[in-house]
């Protein structure tokens, strides 16, 4: 049994779409309801002593949704990278973002890497966004980054394949969480979390609370980590 918070905890925020479609509202407005879920959700997660949340914001796959959800999602995500960093430096919070930025437009990879300059240095926790993210993806990029490199063959090993993942200097995910009552990873950082602890929520993601968080965390420590052992 586990006795301590974890250090770092992911969760996979599911269920925007289907919490508005149960509401009566528009589904672009289950998306503004789940960024607010998110603020109060990494703020009861800096008073528990996590050091760690990571978030997927939007998949490689993701793309494949309707223009204008799109659109509503990337415009988000821009007034959030224009208008919140201010909060961020306030709470002594460091943002991280992992994933394609390449593939955004070119004003947002300048947002992107000006929140991140602008957060660096910050120390109480760290806020890692997924962001066209995919698991395969990330593994594809980093083998890719591995071939340039033209290691000898032999020297290739789980150590050097870590180093070329996206954010090699942060712990893997101690927890995982997902909320919507799905029961799989839909490639979620496959490579970090192979001795990671799952909690699957059946609340939908604007739904999600502190009490929930906090019955996670109590799941997490009744667990025995064994990482492979007997």
């Amino acid at each position: 049994m586990s006795t301590h918070t974890p250090q770092h905890v992911a969760i996979i925020m599911d269920g925007n779409r289907r919490w508005a479609r149960k509401n009566s509202i528009p589904a672009l407005e289950g998306h503004r309801a789940g960024y607010k879920t998110l603020k109060k959700i990494g703020d009861a997660a800096l008073d528990r002593g996590i050091k760690f949340l990571t978030v997927w914001a939007f998949s490689t796959e993701n793309w494949k949704r309707a223009k204008r959800e799109v659109s509503f999602l990337m415009n988000l995500l821009e007034w959030v990278l224009r208008e919140e960093i201010a909060e961020f430096n306030r709470k002594n919070v460091r943002l991280l973002v992992t994933g394609r930025i390449h593939e955004l437009s070119t004003r947002l990879q300048k947002l992107v890497a000006d929140a991140v300059n602008l957060t660096r240095d910050n120390t109480r926790g760290a806020l890692n966004v997924l962001l066209n993210y995919g698991g395969r993806a990330e593994i594809v990029d980093a083998v890719r980054a591995i071939v340039r490199a033209k290691p000898d063959a032999d020297s290739v090993d789980e150590t050097l394949i870590t180093k070329h993942l996206y954010q090699p200097d942060i712990p893997e995910p101690d927890l995982v969480i997902r909320t919507s009552g799905e029961h799989r990873l839909s490639g979620f950082m496959p490579w970090q979390t192979e001795y990671s602890e799952y909690v699957f929520s059946e609340k939908l993601w604007p739904d999600f609370t502190a009490k929930d968080l906090d019955a996670a965390l109590e799941e997490y420590r009744r667990r025995e980590r064994r990482f492979g052992g007997k």
